[in-house]
Formats: structure tokens, sequence, C-alpha cells
């Protein structure tokens, strides 16, 4: 696969002082976080790719995902070609707009969420902050989390609904659990709604990103 993948682009006002990057769930698109991404400080440039399996009309992913008595079973080769894909392009960007991976944030939903722990955790020195929202961390990353991680000076967010019927609640706990053995600050977050992002959690999110990227006066 290659390093360049199709996106929608908001542009920040001025000099960034900060990159955004959302990454959306499967079988949605690069559309799906555009009015989260509209409602973000003007200060970040917020970029939305778009993953690169086809899997419908207007609907892509970053990995096949059935889900089964025993919870989500994915395609665990195609979960690690998208993770090193993701990493590639976001290098590629950060060059491009001149900013410092100190200065990124990588968040996404549910797939997306899966993502972005994926590149964070593996490829620490990309990313300042990381988001998983309604998603999870999967085990087969840990062979190429470095042993150092605790070091890296990463810091992530949980939000996660205790209704969510896709991926359950204690996904989120799980995944919780998971950075405080590695020694990752993280805040997790729960929420009494579904497999969705709610306007509370919404504006959390916002404060969230704009909090770890923009000096404030």
């Amino acid at each position: 696969m290659s390093a360049v993948l199709p996106m929608l682009e908001r542009p920040a006002q001025g000099a960034a002082q900060g990159l955004v990057v959302l990454l959306h769930g499967v079988g949605s698109n690069e559309q799906s976080l555009a009015s989260l991404a509209q409602a973000l400080d003007p200060r970040l440039h917020v970029l939305l790719p778009r993953a690169p399996l086809v899997f419908g009309p207007q609907a892509f992913g970053w990995f096949t995902v059935r889900f089964g008595a025993q919870g989500p079973v994915i395609d665990p080769a195609q979960a690690e070609q998208s993770r090193l894909l993701l990493g590639e392009w976001l290098a590629t960007q950060q060059q491009r707009l001149g900013v410092d991976a100190r200065q990124t944030v990588l968040a996404g939903f549910s797939q997306g969420g899966i993502m972005s722990a994926s590149v964070a955790l593996t490829q620490p020195q990309r990313v300042k902050s990381f988001g998983v929202l309604c998603g999870r961390i999967l085990p087969e990353i840990a062979p190429q989390v470095p042993a150092d991680i605790a070091d890296a000076g990463l810091d992530g967010l949980l939000v996660h609904g205790h209704a969510d019927d896709k991926l359950p609640y204690t996904l989120a706990e799980s995944a919780a659990q998971r950075l405080q053995a590695l020694g990752v600050a993280h805040q997790l977050r729960g929420y009494p709604v579904g497999h969705t992002l709610s306007a509370d959690m919404q504006q959390d999110i916002r404060g969230w990103i704009e909090g770890r990227l923009l000096s404030r006066p």
C-alpha cells in the first residue's frame, strides 16, 4: 500500500500551533469526523485521511473485522499493513507541513482509535498524544511496543460509552490497564451512551486536544 491517502484538510489560520489527525472507523470515511475537525481551534491544522481498504460505496476501513460471540476478530496482517502505512504517511505530512511530532495529536473513532493507539504505542517518536474514541488496544501490537515506552512522554485519552454494544466498555478498561502496565500516562472517561460520540464526548475531546497543543495566555 502506498503512503498516499485521500484526505480532507482543514488548514490552520496563520502558522499552525499543532497538527491533529482524526481517523474514521470501519465502514465509514473521512467525512465522518469533519464536524469535530471544524470545531477545533483554528490555530490547529487538521487532517482526516481515508482508510486504504474499500468495503463498499463510501465505506472504507483499516482492516477487516468480524464480531462474534468471543468479541471482535481482526485480520492482523491488514492491521499491521495499515499501522506501517499510517506511520509513513504521518511522517510525510509532518515534513510537508513543517510540524514537529511533539506538536501532533493522533485520534480516531472505533477502528480509527485502534489505529491511533497502534501507531502511537509502536512509533512514539511520531506523536505527542493519542486518543482512542470508543476503541481498544490490539494485543497484536505488543511485540512492536518499545521497551522504554514509559520514557517517551506519550499520553492518551480513552473515551467510551458504558452502553457500547460493538466494543464493550470492558475493552476500554482493559486498554487503561494496559497503558498503566506500560507506564503511559492516560485518562479513561466513560459516558452513558452506546457506540457513538455524543456532544459531551466531542466537547471533552476538543478540550483535551487543545489543551495539549495550544499555549494559553
